[in-house]
């Protein structure tokens, strides 16, 4: 087995994607906390690493990767079983296009450095935080809902009928959605897709509540 250390934080939901990952494919990891509140992603010994400064970061055997994507298709070149991606040429955009609305989309213009931004251009307003958090995570996932229901997507997964990074990606802002209040009632095939895979194994010991080590 090859020697796998993550640097995330428990709350990223990049990091959580590829903690996902790392266990569908069985693969053991030690996390290594960089605490997001403290600045630790800034330090210097970290973007030495990583110079865009931001988690997560995956070693393996030696070598680095950022992006949770790319550390995602890097995984699943490696390690083929179970694929996270179908063999299909369009029916692996597909799942590549679910994957970019959230992880293209939704969370850049929901990333915490962002929201900070327009608190400060508005005066230190902090409650157009929550406010902007609910309104563009709920348009996205609108959004992931009309391409599940143009995909005919009506089983317990996003694509097809085996679990992928469309599925990796989803849970993740599922958790986000919760977190920040964003109203997902009405969105028939996220809510089922997402109860299926919260029952999941891979799913359960990624969750940020089973990380093992204190929240902040």
């Amino acid at each position: 087995m090859p020697e796998i250390k993550l640097y995330d934080y428990w709350r990223s939901s990049a990091s959580y994607r590829v903690r996902i990952a790392l266990h569908l494919k069985g693969l053991a990891f030690e996390c290594k906390e960089v605490n997001l509140l403290e600045r630790g992603q800034k330090a210097p010994a970290y973007t030495e690493m990583n110079p865009q400064g931001l988690v997560p970061t995956l070693e393996i055997d030696g070598i680095r990767l950022t992006q949770s994507l790319a550390i995602i298709e890097y995984l699943n070149d490696l390690y083929p079983n179970p694929p996270l991606l179908p063999q299909d040429p369009l029916e692996r955009a597909r799942v590549r296009q679910l994957s970019q609305v959230i992880a293209m989309d939704i969370h850049p213009i929901c990333n915490l450095n962002v929201v900070q931004s327009i608190v400060d251009l508005a005066g230190g307003n902090e409650a157009i935080k929550p406010r902007w958090m609910r309104e563009k995570i709920r348009d996205g996932l609108v959004a992931f809902e009309g391409l599940l229901a143009q995909f005919g997507s009506d089983g317990e997964v996003c694509f097809g009928s085996a679990i992928s990074m469309a599925d990796i990606c989803l849970m993740p802002q599922i958790y986000n959605a919760d977190r920040w209040g964003a109203d997902r009632s009405d969105l028939r095939n996220i809510n089922r897709i997402a109860e299926f895979l919260s029952e999941q194994d891979a799913f359960r010991a990624a969750y940020p509540s089973n990380e093992p080590r204190e929240k902040t």
